[in-house]
């Protein structure tokens, strides 16, 4: 069936503020899903309250709202539109997680679709509910013949315990209606039964959940399937979980294909998928199946269907570069998937299932680290922030690359020096799953625990556990050698398995410049290969590539063949974690369409298969690598790019400038220099001084005895901190000296060898931040922004008003004036923040950061001006500050609301500090400033300060 000829306006709904559970994923698949409409001449209008996400940007709606995701300002929209005589004919809720679903469903039983004439489509309201309700779900698996773990639903406190009596322990608590898992948990003795119930009653929003059997320690499987009108389906991918049952599959390290699934079961599963998709609804769109297998016999249940795009549509399109999506959003308005193109291929038809000759892995990221006290176990609620994705031609291979993703300070699985050795340790770890048992799996086999022993403590499947033993026997053969006596074979091997140059360095006692030069010198190259949706067989349209190293003559050697035109390389900013979130993403993804305009050939470098940054459809060249210096540098001597920028990818991106400073690789825009001058704080607080800038007292040290005969002359409070850190890690006011002491050993166990800075705190003082765009000599002031809790908590974490509300003119002029002032002495070309704090009439610089902010996409909404496009123009000398004629939106204020995930760590104080704890934040704009919610926030301003 083609296009519905009657729907010509569509709304999509968003997902909000990221918070653990629903992160940037739809921010992904709803500007997919976005473009895709548009591009079939519907008018695209959306709603989403995030203002650091692309989705919101205009480039990819007609109209977009950034509005509370709530019933009455969907009415205001609809009203909005059927007064100017465009009325919405439909709403596509499937784009935007839970958040979007259950406001849709709130819609549709206050009449609210009804009333305007609006269809929803693209989702079934019947088949969520089936799924969604835990009861329905298991009765309609029975009905169709698929088995599903032994359970009802209780919606009480009694029916909860009856339940629970006639099944027997261990058993699951699942919640109606939550998002990432929140609120269930096993329950494995009857005495834990009871809060278990509880909390899990409460989590509910219709206060029901499903008790059923454990089936902890049995495998997971997830197939993420599509679905048109017709009722044609096809497997965009298999996906098998790591972990076995009983870690939630966000938290769980996963792999697509599906490594030991024998095909006769893989075919089962698939009809019995088609079966439940068939039984639960009649839908058009991406849907996600999860199985758990019984490792003794194979018996297949179902576990759960999300009918719409989800976390593993993200990753199932950046791993097969299927654009799910995007065909999702298509087949919403009527389109059948024979009826549509594959858009990597530009030849094949969409109803092709992909298949792929390579093996990603993905790896979550935690940040337990912001959250002191707080249970690290991982179980049925998701806790991970963010995800890196690896591809290799072996699992091997894509899970170094996945480690070397993280940004945890490893060099990829091991063989780096950070290895665990005490025994008792590391088999409390493979008992009880943390999100280091990945390393602690590896350290196990290194310290000679035996296979058995590991297998029984993991119940992870023993193909995966003699992937990572064969990595320690290779390694134990490598240190048989010197590096000059290596063997070429082993060498290559080593590679193919994913080995970091560093890695090898580490093993082999030399430094990592001389493995790289051995390594030249035997040949053995990196080599790019297409992800292409169809291993190989047909040629891809799309340029998306992952490195490897070749070994046969079969196969054809760099599959990215580099252009004779000028090019820049931008760098991503890897995986998401609280203090680096999608704002930066937003920033790179306008950095590489800006430079297109410019002229340009873009190649982008970023491992997060969440963003909108690696959809291969942004860049002109993708690859989809980790920001490690190897890996990027490997592609620059590929590519020769005229320079790379580093100001967008937050500190992850800005850490590579030494280094490519020192190999002499171009810095697009600001200098190296002048990056580090920001970051050493002895130099920065002697240019203030020449600039006549006021600033609070500080000092440098590297002990814990300096520190304290250097706090006698700060005086107290003080507020420690590491420098080159982001997000405020390990920064704490402190107010005596054994406070100080405590707080400088902790740093110094954490990051050795660092820098700590000690300022005098202001307390009481207001804080405010400035970004700026500068070309060098000009600098043009975006945005002054005033925190409307006092300093001491992190900027992240603090609501902030654009423009400033109490201020005076005064403050105001010596905040753009010092603003302007740091930027032309620091030579600045593209973006710089500056952060401030006023007390008693002056106003002190704390620090500024020349780089893309948190800050810069909220004041780029709030004021509906491309800054970032404006920036990166300067950067590469394209355009002057002069060349662009500003003219901010300005009408009352933006509110930046920051907002917490506390309720994954229930055990958490919920004190906020200098160390960043926000997951996502919203935007709210306000006519004047006695309004309720100004005024609320207002009063509460000191509540939650801590030190």
């Amino acid at each position: 069936m083609p296009k519905n000829p009657n729907i010509k306006s569509i709304l999509i709904i968003g997902s909000g503020p990221i918070v653990i559970g629903q992160a940037c994923e739809f921010d992904y698949a709803g500007s997919q899903a976005a473009r895709s409409l548009r591009e079939e001449g519907i008018e695209v209008s959306l709603i989403n309250s995030n203002p650091a996400t692309i989705m919101t940007d205009p480039i990819n709606a007609d109209h977009v709202y950034l509005l509370p995701l709530e019933k009455k300002y969907i009415v205001e929209i609809l009203e909005k539109h059927k007064a100017s005589g465009n009325p919405i004919d439909a709403v596509l809720p499937t784009m935007g997680g839970q958040t979007a679903l259950n406001l849709a469903i709130d819609c549709d039983k206050a009449g609210i679709w009804k009333k305007y004439g609006v269809a929803i489509i693209g989702v079934d309201i019947k088949a969520i509910e089936t799924t969604e309700d835990r009861e329905k779900f298991r009765l309609k698996m029975l009905e169709i013949g698929a088995n599903v773990c032994q359970g009802r639903t209780a919606r009480s406190f009694l029916e909860g315990k009856e339940i629970a009596q006639e099944i027997g322990f261990p058993l699951v608590i699942r919640p109606s209606y939550t998002l990432g898992g929140t609120g269930g948990g096993f329950v494995n003795k009857a005495e834990d039964f009871d809060r278990a119930l509880t909390n899990g009653l409460h989590a509910s929003p219709v206060h029901e959940v499903l008790v059923e059997q454990s089936v902890m320690g049995w495998k997971e499987y997830e197939l993420e399937l599509l679905r048109d009108g017709n009722g044609n389906f096809i497997i965009i991918c298999s996906i098998e979980n790591f972990d076995p049952m009983g870690v939630h599959t966000g938290d769980s390290i996963t792999v697509a294909p599906a490594m030991t699934l024998p095909d006769t079961l893989y075919q089962k599963m698939r009809n019995l998928a088609i079966k439940c998709m068939a039984a639960i609804g009649e839908f058009a769109g991406g849907c996600n199946i999860q199985f758990s297998v019984n490792p003794e016999n194979d018996q297949i249940i179902v576990i759960e269907i999300n009918p719409r795009v989800s976390r593993s549509s993200a990753l199932a399109s950046k791993a097969t570069g299927y654009p799910i999506a995007k065909i999702a959003a298509k087949m919403a308005i009527g389109y059948n998937l024979d009826e549509l193109i594959n858009p990597i291929t530009g030849t094949t038809s969409a109803f092709f299932e992909p298949s792929i000759d390579y093996v990603i892995v993905k790896v979550p990221r935690w940040n337990f680290d912001k959250f002191p006290g707080a249970d690290r176990s991982l179980g049925l609620q998701m806790k991970s922030v963010g995800e890196a994705m690896g591809i290799g031609r072996n699992f091997q291979e894509a899970l170094q690359k996945a480690c070397q993703s993280l940004e945890i300070r490893r060099n990829g699985l091991g063989a780096d020096g950070r290895e665990v050795r005490d025994q008792e340790k590391i088999k409390h770890s493979l008992a009880n799953p943390s999100w280091d048992r990945l390393f602690h799996i590896y350290d196990a086999f290194k310290i000679g625990l035996s296979f058995k022993s590991i297998q029984s403590l993991t119940k992870i499947d023993p193909w995966f556990l003699r992937q990572i033993e064969e990595l320690i026997e290779l390694e134990n053969e490598v240190q048989r050698y010197e590096l000059d006596t290596l063997p070429h074979e082993l060498m290559l091997k080593a590679k193919q398995k994913g080995y970091a140059d560093r890695q090898l360095a580490h093993l082999l006692g030399v430094k990592e410049s001389k493995v790289y030069d051995r390594r030249k010198e035997l040949g053995i190259k990196r080599v790019y290969k297409c992800v292409d949706t169809c291993a190989a067989e047909f040629e891809a349209k799309t340029p998306y590539y992952y490195s490897t190293f070749n070994t046969s003559q079969e196969m054809p050697d760099n599959e990215s063949i580099v252009s004779d035109r000028k090019k820049v390389v931008v760098l991503g900013s890897g995986p998401n974690r609280i203090g680096q979130g999608i704002e930066f993403d937003y920033s790179c993804v306008h950095g590489v369409l800006a430079a297109k305009e410019a002229g340009y050939e873009t190649i982008m470098i970023n491992c997060n298969p969440e963003t909108v940054s690696t959809d291969p459809d942004i860049s002109d060249k993708l690859y989809f690598e980790p920001v490690f210096w190897e890996h990027v540098f490997d592609i620059i001597e590929h590519e020769k790019p005229e320079g790379v920028i580093v100001q967008l990818g937050g500190q992850t991106a800005l850490k590579m400038a030494e280094k490519l400073e020192k190999y002499g690789v171009k810095i697009i825009g600001t200098s190296y220099h002048s990056l580090d001058w920001a970051e050493d704080r002895g130099r920065f607080s002697a240019l203030l001084q020449d600039l006549g800038i006021p600033y609070p007292k500080f000092g440098t040290v590297r002990t814990s005895d300096a520190a304290v005969e250097l706090s006698r002359s700060l005086g107290f409070p003080l507020l420690v901190r590491p420098s080159y850190v982001l997000g405020g890690q390990s920064m704490k006011i402190v107010i005596n000296e054994q406070e100080l002491e405590q707080h400088v050993v902790k740093i110094l166990h954490d990051i050795p060898d660092n820098n700590i800075l000690l300022d005098h705190f202001l307390e009481g003082a207001i804080e405010a931040e400035a970004d700026a765009i500068c070309d060098g000599e000009d600098a043009y002031i975006i945005g002054v922004m005033e925190h409307i809790e006092p300093a001491g908590i992190h900027s992240g974490d603090s609501h902030a008003a654009l423009p400033p509300f109490d201020l005076s003119e005064d403050e105001i002029r010596q905040i753009e004036e010092h603003t302007r002032k740091i930027a032309l002495a620091m030579s600045v070309k593209g973006l710089i923040n500056v952060q401030f704090a006023v007390k008693n009439g002056i106003v002190y610089v704390i620090e500024a950061n020349p780089r893309a902010s948190r800050t810069v996409p909220f004041i780029c909404k709030a004021y509906q001006e491309p800054y970032v496009n404006y920036a990166t123009k300067l950067m590469l000398g394209d355009k002057k500050v002069s060349d662009f004629t500003f003219n901010p939106v300005k009408k009352g204020w933006a509110i930046k609301i920051p907002v917490f995930s506390f309720n994954k760590f229930p055990n958490v104080n919920k004190e906020l500090g200098p160390e960043m704890k926000s997951t996502g934040e919203a935007i709210y704009f306000i006519d004047d400033l006695q309004d309720d919610f100004f005024q609320k926030i207002y009063a509460e301003r000191n509540m939650y300060m801590s030190r």
